[in-house]
């Protein structure tokens, strides 16, 4: 029942049933899994995060408490949360405190800590937008205080303009008009007062691979310039639908650094208390910055925080260089000729504020060398999207000349770690190899044979643009590729002779665009199919290629770009349907999905097997991220045993690399998987972790090796991989001593991996 709500957008009610599964039932673990993987959804990380921020907390604290003293008695809390600032100004002294809050998950959390702290009467709490607030109806009258804090990494993102702009014009008192004394009880008034916005162009190469496609060839495979890859920060500009024009990044933890290209600046200065000014932000023209460069570098990307100033005497900073909750808002850096930038330049931009979102687009760079705007007004046409020196200028120029007048152009949005994948040559190359032996394998010469025939047809086809179908053909070698995601594995398998490739790609765009790369590397329109065409349900993609065909090769895509094993990774095609037209059939004895119905013999599913590695870890940076640590980090309120109750034991998305963390231990097998051989695979092991430094273990970070072959393995933790790392966080620190021992258990089922000490 959870899970069927889950899919059709109830989560707060999947979310219900899955954690009174867990209740009753706690070694349930399906419903523990699927209660962990809602719970992210629910009551999102930084809610931990900001509430064990003291600085933070200690700051509002004091500017609401100075609110109050100055006689702002009623109070409303915007996007209440927990409830943690209107428990703030009830404890100052405010006589009359609304706190509204539109998600349910939160709203009844916030019930339970404002009643366990004793103010269930003095705080009124409301389940809904404050825009839907009515007078008398809620609230009895107009308010002289608004407390919120609904500001995101780009400060406008969460709402905050219009929320305030509807406060002032039916929720608050007029404000005071400068110079005028009296009672503050008699007029209106915002914490925070205002924000400053403030940027910077930087240099950062973790940036660049998961927004920007950095080569021109993968594996052997042409992308062509009439393909322009776009991450969804970059595109959503140019697109219809409401979509953050920005990512966000930790920069002070940002894998491999950042290099500051220019001095911060500052973008714009909004006042909350002033209603005109919130009303013209949203109809206010685009505004330019000119910012001269300061260092030489590769320009990436222009990186946003902001310093929110509560009032005259309190602040917060979300800059980098600050030990602060918040993120930072980056905004990639695209479309550009030539993205290398030196001393003197000057980098130009426009700012506005659309669709209550900081927009910066149009940036361009502007050479006092060569007296020309070398951004995107000098690349006229799209083909030079990503063109450097003079020498591919003149090739893109060549091409230009003999291709096609009617190509097709197409703008392929990709996820930032799709983006990294295209990027990771490592990665294609590892599996072409890997592919490559298996198919010798299968019929050496049949495969030599074709490869001739292939290289012959490509020569041909570049010379004429035909290709040789006379030539009589060879039954062909079924390759099906089932990644999640844009992948261009089927491509690079149909360059290995007389192959049929299946890809399972699953959006237009994306077949489009494969398609179009098909034909710049030449290959006949045919060669490429999509399989989930051929499919009657999307649920059972495992299927012959033909009634009387076997696949030679079937990707699987096993692990998850945020670290954790791929849900259903083991089941997804067993639909209660005749085992002998399935991939996997279901054995009590095992325990597990095996796979031998769909290969033929010699056939391999990649990645053969994998390894889950894992080191013992003290990180105070983990401890904090995953649950609210006590009530002194929220000034003695008690909030942690509630929202506590929405912690999940597994990190996901963690850079190991940057990671704030003393390794206890070396790395140790965890678990091995087997996809081959799957009743290899057991469900309990014990892993004894020999301990190399003292200290307190809080967590355990894990990684995969995963093996095409015996041979060809990737890391899931390298630096170029597109994948991140998790770790599983302890409910308690133990002590270890250096030379002790200490025993793991690893327990797999399914797709969820769960990992204890044994004391």
């Amino acid at each position: 029942m959870g899970e069927h709500l889950f899919r059709m957008g109830f989560r707060d009610e999947a979310a219900g049933y899955f954690h009174k599964a867990v209740k009753l039932n706690p070694d349930f673990n399906d419903a523990k899994e699927n209660f962990y993987r809602v719970a992210n959804w629910l009551v999102e990380r930084w809610h931990f995060i900001m509430l064990n921020d003291t600085k933070r907390n200690t700051i509002y604290n004091a500017a609401i408490q100075d609110a109050v003293c100055l006689g702002s008695k009623s109070v409303l809390d915007i996007g209440a949360g927990t409830g943690i600032l209107s428990m703030f100004a009830k404890k100052a002294g405010a006589h009359s405190v609304y706190a509204c809050e539109l998600s349910k998950t939160m709203y009844e959390l916030a019930c339970d800590v404002v009643a366990a702290n004793k103010m269930e009467a003095g705080i009124k709490l409301l389940h809904m937008k404050s825009l839907d607030i009515e007078i008398p109806k809620h609230i009895p009258e107009r308010v002289s205080l608004v407390v919120t804090e609904t500001v995101d990494a780009g400060l406008f993102g969460e709402g905050i303009v219009e929320s305030l702009i509807h406060a002032w014009e039916h929720l608050l008192l007029q404000p005071k008009t400068r110079g005028e004394n009296g009672n503050c009880e008699k007029y209106g008034k915002v914490i925070p007062a205002s924000a400053v916005l403030y940027g910077m162009a930087v240099e950062c190469a973790e940036i660049r691979r998961h927004h920007r496609v950095c080569t021109k060839d993968v594996a052997g495979i042409c992308l062509p310039t009439n393909v322009k890859f776009q991450s969804p920060a970059c595109s959503s500009v140019d697109t219809e639908e409401t979509v953050e024009p920005y990512t966000t990044e930790k920069m002070s933890r940002v894998p491999g650094g950042y290099l500051a290209l220019t001095e911060c600046f500052e973008i714009m200065t909004v006042d909350f208390n002033n209603l005109q000014e919130l009303k013209s932000l949203a109809t206010k023209k685009s505004g330019k910055i000119g910012i001269p460069v300061i260092k030489e570098g590769i320009l990436d990307a222009i990186v946003v925080w902001f310093v929110l100033q509560l009032d005259d005497e309190h602040s917060l900073s979300t800059s980098p260089s600050e030990e602060t909750c918040w993120e930072q808002a980056v905004y990639p850096v695209h479309d550009l000729a030539d993205y290398w930038i030196k001393s003197g330049d000057q980098v130009m931009m426009e700012v506005s504020c659309q669709d209550c979102y900081l927009r910066i687009q149009n940036i361009s760079v502007f050479s006092s060398e060569h007296e020309m705007d070398v951004g995107k007004d000098f690349c006229k046409d799209k083909d030079l999207f990503s063109l450097g020196s003079e020498a591919e200028l003149c090739s893109a120029l060549a091409n230009l000349q003999t291709s096609k007048p009617d190509a097709m152009e197409q703008t392929c949005i990709l996820e930032s770690t799709e983006i990294a994948l295209l990027n990771n040559n490592l990665y294609h190359e590892s599996f072409k190899m890997a592919m490559r032996k298996v198919l010798s394998s299968l019929t050496p010469e049949k495969l030599c044979q074709a490869m001739d025939t292939h290289c012959q047809n490509n020569e041909m086809s570049c010379g004429s643009g035909q290709s040789n179908s006379e030539e009589s053909i060879p039954e062909p070698f079924y390759v099906l590729d089932v990644s999640e995601g844009f992948s261009i594995l089927p491509i690079i398998a149909g360059t290995l002779g007389q192959v049929k490739p299946y890809s399972s790609v699953e959006k237009d765009q994306h077949r489009i665009t494969l398609d179009l790369i098909s034909e710049a590397n030449h290959f006949p329109k045919e060669t490429l199919e999509f399989w989930l065409r051929h499919v009657e349900d999307e649920s059972a993609v495992l299927q012959r290629p033909k009634s009387d065909k076997l696949w030679s090769i079937i990707i699987l895509d096993v692990i998850e770009p945020s670290g954790l094993i791929q849900q259903e990774i083991m089941e997804k095609a067993a639909i209660s349907r005749p085992c002998l037209k399935f991939f996997w059939v279901y054995t009590q004895k095992w325990n597990c999905w095996i796979i031998w119905c769909l290969l033929q013999s010699g056939g391999k599913i990649f990645p053969q097997y994998v390894l889950m590695f894992g080191l013992l870890v003290e990180s105070q940076t983990l401890v904090e991220e995953s649950a609210v640590q006590g009530t002194e980090r929220t000034l003695g309120l008690n909030i942690a045993p509630f929202i506590n109750q929405f912690q999940v034991p597994i990190r996901v998305f963690l850079d190991l690399s940057s990671l704030p963390c003393i390794p206890l231990s070396k790395p140790v097998e965890l678990l091995r998987l087997d996809l081959m051989t799957p009743y290899l695979n057991t469900s309990d092991r014990e892993v004894k972790v020999h301990i190399c430094k003292s200290g307190q273990v809080t967590a355990i970070p894990f990684w995969y090796h995963m093996y095409l072959d015996d041979e060809i393995r990737l890391d899931t933790s390298s630096e170029a991989s597109h994948w991140k790392q998790a770790a599983v966080v302890l409910d308690n620190p133990i002590q270890v001593e250096m030379g002790e021992e200490l025993v793991l258990s690893v327990q797999h089922h399914k797709s969820n991996v769960s990992i204890t000490v044994k004391q």
